[in-house]
């Protein structure tokens, strides 16, 4: 087989998601954890954007605050699974200088915005990243950024789940020479071995795998737009 051949996911597809809950409800869960603090905000207005922002993008967008004002490092913590706190892994201390890539070209410059209806890409386990980011563009879609991804699995646990995770291709490290680090982010359970430490099996972890590697355990997280 090719090594540039796509490979369909053996594994059985899981149930669908649920909607995401309203702006409003999302915004006091934000709000909960304290991420208008991290961001900046006041709660005040965190929620008065929520109530502004209703059917902005139809049913089931998801609230997100800038990568620039609320940083990967500050929101994987928040992220809980069977009590265990959410992590980055140590190989990963320059998690927030990951940027949108260029196919990224609808993030509001604005501190506050919505995703419009986040999609794991369960159909796409075991493609690669350099893969999937084209069959993206392809159907007219933008890869979540970590952020995104984030603040998707602190609104809905369920979107983390074991043997169908996501990588999250819009965010990318780029070289002082222009070029892409070849680690692409994505967000997973832990299994507790090696230097995750056992005490943090079934923890929500963000970490990275290479562009050119594939995975069965992880779909591709997308959106059609941002608002």
């Amino acid at each position: 087989m090719s090594d540039n051949a796509r490979v369909t996911a053996p594994a059985p597809s899981p149930s669908a998601l649920p909607l995401l809950p309203s702006p409003a409800v999302q915004a006091e869960r934000l709000v909960e954890l304290g991420v208008h603090e991290i961001a900046g905000l006041d709660a005040a207005a965190l929620r008065d954007f929520a109530k502004g922002a209703e059917g902005a993008a139809g049913e089931g967008a998801l609230l997100a605050v800038h990568p620039d004002r609320a940083p990967a490092s500050a929101l994987a913590p928040l992220l809980r699974r069977e009590d265990r706190a959410g992590f980055v892994v140590v190989d990963m201390t320059d998690v927030d200088l990951f940027a949108p890539v260029e196919a990224v070209t609808d993030l509001p410059d604005a501190p506050l915005y919505l995703v419009d209806r986040p999609d794991r890409g369960d159909e796409m386990a075991n493609w690669s990243p350099d893969e999937a980011l084209s069959a993206l563009t392809e159907r007219g879609r933008s890869p979540l950024l970590l952020t995104e991804g984030i603040h998707w699995v602190l609104q809905q646990p369920a979107a983390l789940d074991r043997n169908h995770c996501f990588m999250t291709i819009g965010s990318r490290l780029r070289r002082a020479n222009g070029s892409l680090d070849a680690r692409t982010p994505a967000i997973w359970i832990s299994n507790g071995t090696g230097r995750d430490g056992r005490e943090r099996r079934g923890a929500p972890k963000v970490g990275w795998c290479w562009a050119g590697n594939r995975h069965t355990w992880l779909g591709f997280g997308s959106t059609a737009q941002r608002v």
